[in-house]
């Protein structure tokens, strides 16, 4: 009967500090909750830009670095999502968009000037050399990758995404994007804090 009695407070005392540790865990991941859904009921690509320029659409997008983690994680494991939001804070991803308005391939002879083959080189390769990105500090940070979805005359756009290391997460930023493949000149795309609130 003793054996049953220890066996029982053993039970007892493991229940207990399991559930302390669970009542310690819960603010901490309700509060990261809160925070990823209130990024998601703002949209997650709400910071997007268009500009035209004769026939061409540019579109720059801002995607928090959040968005591309809950993508590849899920949502079960908060915790880890944040941790790792944590060590990526400073970099910035920008989904970059080009379409012509009657959904033509823009990487065709007549819109760049080089053979097709030429032009998707140079959207895989050099195109990150025409991307850069200034602070609301003033700080120039040049772009540090870039990765050309390929669509195979699928989609009616061209879409890249563009890689910025280093900036503060509090900074709002501009793109600037000097146009060597259309020869559009250079576009500018300045990205507002979507969480400001505006006084009436």
């Amino acid at each position: 009967m003793k054996n049953f009695t220890r066996l029982f407070y053993v039970l007892l005392s493991l229940t207990f500090f399991s559930c302390q540790r669970e009542k310690s865990n819960s603010p901490k991941d309700s509060e990261i909750r809160d925070r990823y859904f209130n990024l998601e009921k703002i949209g997650w690509k709400s910071r997007s830009y268009t500009q035209n320029v004769d026939d061409i659409g540019f579109t720059a997008t801002e995607v928090p670095i959040q968005y591309y983690l809950l993508k590849d994680l899920g949502k079960e494991n908060l915790t880890l999502v944040d941790s790792l939001y944590e060590k990526n804070k400073r970099e910035r991803v920008l989904e970059f968009t080009f379409q012509q308005d009657q959904e033509k391939d823009l990487l065709l002879k007549n819109f760049t000037g080089m053979d097709y083959t030429d032009a998707v080189k140079y959207m895989s390769f050099g195109l990150k050399k025409d991307f850069y990105v200034v602070t609301s500090k003033k700080d120039t940070i040049t772009c540090s990758g870039v990765l050309f979805e390929r669509n195979y005359k699928i989609a009616p756009y061209q879409k890249v995404l563009l890689f910025f290391s280093g900036i503060n997460p509090n900074d709002t930023i501009q793109l600037v994007y000097s146009d060597y493949l259309f020869r559009k000149g250079i576009l500018k795309f300045k990205f507002k804090d979507p969480y400001t609130q505006i006084a009436l």
